[in-house]
């Protein structure tokens, strides 16, 4: 968890929504891993990173709430959609979005 959460951050990951389980956990590494990565100084709002869990939400509400509601003050233009699991879902993970 800590080194995926250190890898976004290091990628440049600015919005990170969490979803499924132990997303509190995620959450709070990302979160961890942004302040570390800046010496847990204060960084400039285009440059903050959020993250936002949502555990008990389904996952077509988390795609909604990032296509149409989730905002920074960065211009953000790319998406990457981080699956962790046993079972590969890639495609429908990205209709899923798609549709959303």
């Amino acid at each position: 968890m800590w080194d995926i959460s250190r890898w976004l951050i290091e990628s440049g990951s600015l919005y990170v929504l969490v979803w499924g389980k132990d997303s509190e956990q995620w959450r709070e590494a990302v979160e961890d891993a942004a302040l570390e990565a800046v010496n847990y100084e204060d960084v400039a709002e285009q440059h903050r990173v959020l993250v936002t869990a949502h555990e008990d939400d389904d996952l077509e509400e988390v795609f909604w709430f990032a296509r149409h509601r989730a905002s920074h003050p960065a211009d953000l233009q790319d998406t990457l959609i981080l699956h962790i699991a046993d079972t590969p879902r890639r495609e429908e993970l990205e209709d899923a979005y798609s549709d959303a």
